[in-house]
């Protein structure tokens, strides 16, 4: 039996794909689906099913065009309603798959519809169980996702139905199964994930609180429900377009043209219109477009997209390597962002020799800070996350934590030193700041990790 996790770090999301005897299953597929449709190539295997665990919102799923490739049937769980063809499952519902099952469970709590499939061999004993976002390493799903779509239910109901789904369908599980989870730690469907993404059920019975047989219900819900951070604006949008449908992303590839700087100008000035630089923070801070923001491909680019840039943004326009371009298309669509139209064709140095206006950005050594910071005169920035803030910080630093609603007044009126944990924040804090009008801006290299080895002083 062959059993592939697809990790995809940027989302910090799991997908899989299950074979045995020429017939295989993929569990919650990204978009890019070669990957899945290569593992079948190469065994001649059919891919016969494609489970979803549950309406996703933190980024758009595979099912759909992995179906319009390999005929295979999409299945949910209980609960789900689609705007497409899909089984929807019945509670302890059986998938035979070459001689081995899938068993659907139905496990609500995350969303109604919340499922997860327990994978037994051909002497129908257990071998895994594939958790979705209903129960991670060290953590279960979150219970605050679904109330937009389910009227009615509080996250206090939800996490009581969570509650009852671990007890009844997870719990009394063989301790020897293999856990797989939908994500791991970074993901904003959960609060306290492992970066391991593989366990035995077993081991998480008694590492994870969630599972934790003396733990009372309502204890449960008030750790489940506290301390939940706002989930990003993005996600309502991700779940639409998962019970709905959406447009293939072959086709949204096509519709994306390279343009002159002539044309890609006019494109500008249209309204509802930005520019998206997913260059280096090194090459962006080298030379951009004015007005343009920063996000670095080689970085957690889809969720910093998503906390960025409004969902309703109407028009994106690119700047980017040109053998780049199809992959930051499909990693915008992974999180149901569609905006994009078109790319500046020959890169920023076509811009500038055009006569066009380029900008830069002042990068400062760690080492070099470290010389002046005693004398400093103008503003530090610390925009790592408060949580950073708080394990260790510089002492005069000031922590304004990057998201799309920064609110920068008298603080970038004079020479304004930023820093996150290793540079990738601050450039995008940055290209924001300077797009509202600030400029006196000036990047610490290797942020905060950098002035620790530099040996600043606190």
């Amino acid at each position: 039996m062959k059993i592939e996790q697809i990790y995809e770090k940027c989302l910090s999301q799991a997908s899989y794909y299950i074979e045995f005897n020429g017939e295989a299953a993929v569990i919650d597929p990204l978009r890019d689906v070669s990957r899945y449709l290569a593992l079948a190539d190469v065994s001649g295997a059919k891919i016969k099913y494609i489970f979803e665990t549950h309406f996703h919102a933190d980024f758009v799923s595979g099912h759909l065009e992995l179906e319009q490739k390999t005929g295979a049937v999409i299945i949910f769980g209980p609960e789900a309603v689609t705007g497409f063809k899909a089984h929807i499952a019945s509670d302890g519902e059986y998938f035979g798959l070459g001689g081995a099952s899938l068993t659907l469970l139905h496990t609500p709590g995350h969303t109604l519809e919340s499922s997860c499939l327990l994978l037994k061999d051909v002497h129908h004993q257990q071998v895994a169980i594939f958790t979705g976002d209903t129960l991670f390493l060290g953590d279960v799903g979150r219970p605050d996702l679904a109330q937009d779509t389910n009227i009615g239910l509080s996250k206090e109901n939800l996490a009581g139905m969570l509650y009852d789904s671990l007890h009844r369908n997870i719990l009394p599980l063989s301790d020897h199964i293999t856990l797989y989870p939908g994500h791991g730690a970074g993901s904003a469907c959960g609060k306290n994930m492992s970066s391991e993404t593989v366990d035995t059920l077993g081991n998480q019975r008694k590492s994870n609180y969630a599972l934790n047989a003396q733990l009372s219900k309502p204890d449960f819900i008030h750790l489940l429900c506290g301390n939940l951070n706002d989930a990003p604006e993005y996600f309502p949008m991700d779940v639409r377009l998962n019970r709905q449908g959406y447009t293939s992303i072959d086709q949204i590839i096509k519709m994306v043209v390279p343009l002159n700087p002539r044309h890609f100008s006019e494109r500008m000035s249209q309204q509802g219109t930005m520019v998206l630089d997913v260059r280096s923070a090194d090459d962006f801070a080298a030379g951009h477009i004015p007005g343009s923001i920063n996000i670095g491909l080689d970085g957690r680019f889809a969720p910093w997209v998503g906390e960025i840039i409004p969902s309703s943004q109407k028009q994106i326009l690119l700047v980017c390597p040109r053998e780049r371009i199809e992959e930051t298309i499909m990693r915008l669509g992974r999180i149901g962002y569609h905006q994009c139209t078109a790319y500046l064709a020959l890169g920023i140095d076509s811009w500038s020799s055009a006569g066009n206006p380029v900008e830069n950005v002042l990068n400062i050594s760690a080492a070099a800070f470290c010389e002046l910071h005693q004398n400093l005169k103008g503003n530090l920035i610390d925009v790592r996350a408060a949580s950073e803030f708080a394990l260790g910080s510089i002492g005069d630093s000031q922590n304004i934590p990057l998201s799309k609603d920064i609110e920068l007044k008298n603080e970038l009126m004079e020479d304004t030193y930023i820093f996150c944990a290793g540079g990738y924040r601050s450039m995008i804090f940055i290209s924001k700041a300077k797009a509202a009008g600030h400029q006196k801006l000036i990047n610490i290299s290797g942020g905060y990790n950098a002035l620790v080895q530099a040996g600043i002083q606190s």
